[in-house]
């Protein structure tokens, strides 16, 4: 699976005017500063707005409601401990791995003391929705098997794959997230390698 979604969308986002990103970097700043006072389901569209310095017509202008922009700091985040990290997508054979070994770091950095993780639906849904595109993109380079709805193949890969992650980072003996990354891919790859249309001679 060669590249990523997400990657793209932050592509698409360096083409925008600069005002425009700047924005948008306000909101999802004034969105994590909020996640480490209260709870995401007591924050209004009005908090993010007063944190941001912005007004509430100007949230509706980037974003249609809260949870599209949790999701877009999720991904901006993710992003950046990608890069920082300099874990890649090319190619399938360590794809799943991948995507596994950067989720782990990316759960275990927002949970730790100080960190803006909650627990609960919103942020799950988040960040799975990081993975799905990730695995979306990778179905356009090797496209599933006719037949297999290509949606439904990545939301189970993508719930799998966090499902892993989360109880690992959860958990109060860790092994190391290299060993981690390798266990999701073992367990996760026989599905993708059933899922996937076996190249043509």
């Amino acid at each position: 699976m060669e590249g990523s979604r997400e990657g793209s969308r932050a592509a698409d986002e360096k083409d925008l005017d600069p005002r425009v990103r700047r924005t948008r970097k306000m909101l999802q700043d004034a969105l994590a500063s909020l996640l480490k006072k209260k709870d995401f389901d007591k924050i209004s569209i009005g908090d993010i707005a007063e944190e941001s310095t912005l007004n509430r017509a100007t949230f509706y202008d980037h974003y249609p409601d809260k949870f599209s922009l949790l999701e877009c700091l999720v991904g901006s985040q993710f992003q950046e401990l990608i890069a920082q990290r300099n874990i890649c997508f090319n190619g399938c054979a360590g794809a799943l791995r991948s995507i596994a070994t950067g989720v782990c770091c990316y759960l275990a950095e927002t949970m730790k003391p100080g960190g803006w993780w909650q627990a609960g639906a919103p942020m799950d849904t988040a960040i799975v929705a990081v993975i799905r595109r990730l695995i979306l993109e990778g179905f356009e380079q090797h496209p599933p098997k006719p037949g297999v709805p290509v949606e439904i193949a990545s939301s189970t890969i993508a719930w799998a794959i966090y499902g892993a992650a989360k109880e690992w980072a959860q958990s109060p003996k860790r092994i190391s997230v290299d060993k981690i990354g390798g266990t999701i891919e073992r367990i996760v790859a026989p599905l993708l390698t059933a899922l996937v249309e076996e190249p043509s001679a």
